[in-house]
């Protein structure tokens, strides 16, 4: 089932004590699973990833508990649990309807869980990128949660600044909660243009692209960016472009959990592996020393950082 309906079900207070999770959204992932593992006194077991155990995880979801309260069982993996083992946890719910099992699968293979469970009574649910009306639907109700007083043009304005990435957006909600006024969309531009990281992505994007990047960088200045960030911001990007290139040399193919250490999205995974190949590894190294050669210049030049700037990322270029 897809999000609509399962959200009927969660009102109409008729969800399985098994849930499947998978999708394009790893922040509706991510939130559904915090939202409906929130029981008090409930005993939750995570695992992430490669720690995931079978044996125990079948012992803790399969325990009475000698309280009355709740066990739950979480996966939350970019790699595929095997079927077997997937239903024979579901079917451990089915028996004990006190315990709960979340299955946040975070890989690309989603044909799997389309219409894998339906034999039993798990819920498989497959969660899309929100569209622009549900994701400021769901800022606003965050917002709320956090007491800030935020209206949906400001919601509206602040998606955009962050390209639509609800995950980014809901991060930066929590700076407004010092705030005991209205939100208003020149404070999302203070506290969050300049430091906005798919902003920063943006720009270095068009860097890699040798196109054209001097109002870009002039708006970023603008508004508040220290020229020094956005050098070591670049030199951050570089190095995790470079990664990204070492283990795809090695292994053939990008994996976001043994790159960054955690889950990532499949187009910025995809992207920054596209990014990554393009660029020969001597070609990193030349990047990196200029960089690095240019923020310590930066750090004893006093007023001169602008002219440093634009001189290395011209130079940036030529490289590339």
């Amino acid at each position: 089932m897809y999000k609509a309906e399962f959200d009927k079900h969660i009102q109409a207070k008729k969800i399985s004590n098994a849930l499947v999770f998978f999708g394009e959204s790893s922040f509706l992932i991510d939130m559904y699973t915090k939202m409906l593992s929130n029981i008090e006194d409930a005993n939750i077991l995570t695992y992430y990833h490669d720690a995931y155990d079978y044996e125990s995880a079948k012992a803790h979801i399969s325990q009475g508990s000698l309280f009355g309260d709740r066990n739950i069982l979480i996966v939350k993996t970019e790699k595929k649990v095997p079927k077997k083992e997937l239903d024979t946890l579901i079917a451990i719910c089915e028996k004990n309807p006190d315990n709960m099992f979340i299955y946040a699968y975070y890989g690309s293979d989603h044909k799997t869980y389309t219409k894998g469970f339906s034999k039993t009574k798990a819920m498989s649910v497959r969660f899309f990128h929100p569209k622009d009306y549900e994701a400021q639907n769901i800022l606003i109700s965050m917002a709320q949660q956090k007491q800030i007083d935020i209206d949906k043009y400001t919601i509206s304005h602040l998606l955009n600044i962050q390209n639509g990435d609800i995950a980014l957006a809901a991060n930066e909600l929590e700076k407004f909660t010092i705030f005991d006024r209205t939100i208003t969309t020149k404070d999302v531009d203070n506290l969050v243009f300049g430091l906005g990281e798919i902003n920063i992505e943006g720009f270095i994007t068009n860097l890699l692209q040798k196109k054209d990047f001097k109002d870009d960088l002039h708006n970023i200045l603008e508004h508040g960016e220290d020229e020094i960030k956005i050098v070591t911001a670049i030199t951050a990007y570089i190095t995790q472009l470079y990664m990204f290139n070492i283990y795809i040399r090695i292994n053939g193919a990008a994996n976001a959990i043994d790159i960054l250490g955690y889950p990532a999205p499949k187009f910025v995974v995809d992207t920054k592996a596209n990014q990554a190949i393009k660029i020969k590894p001597q070609t990193y190294y030349a990047l990196h020393e200029l960089l690095l050669d240019a923020e310590l210049k930066m750090k004893s030049a006093g007023s001169n950082k602008s002219a440093i700037l634009i001189s290395t990322l011209l130079q940036f270029q030529k490289i590339l």
